[in-house]
């Protein structure tokens, strides 16, 4: 989610670095990495890029307030996403591969159905 955010402007050496992630504060949307380690790679302009090691949490807050989640690890790479999301969101956690398309489409028939 938080690279499909800033993937247009990240600079090309992070894309495929698993370690490297944007925040940003909270005036413009909250995107916060938790992590046991954490060092401040680039500044550019309201995004910055970090080094982590041990991800033990994510906060992201969109920009237009919609969507906001909450990620905590449990084990490894397994953790557990809570929150409120906007359907572009959906849609980017169902690209990104952290939504499948099953629970894609089982909101989509609530949706659908809803009063």
């Amino acid at each position: 989610m938080l690279l499909s955010t800033c993937i247009s402007f990240m600079p090309p050496i992070f894309i495929h670095d698993n370690e490297v992630f944007p925040e940003r504060t909270s005036e413009k949307g909250t995107m916060y990495v938790e992590a046991e380690d954490k060092e401040t790679l680039k500044i550019d302009k309201e995004i910055t890029f970090v080094k982590v090691s041990e991800v033990l949490g994510i906060i992201y807050n969109s920009k237009s307030g919609k969507t906001k989640m909450k990620w905590r690890s449990l084990q490894d790479d397994l953790g557990k996403l809570t929150g409120e999301t906007s359907s572009n969101s959906l849609v980017n956690l169902y690209t990104s591969g952290v939504l499948d398309r099953s629970y894609a489409e089982i909101n989509e028939s609530k949706e659908s159905t809803a009063p």
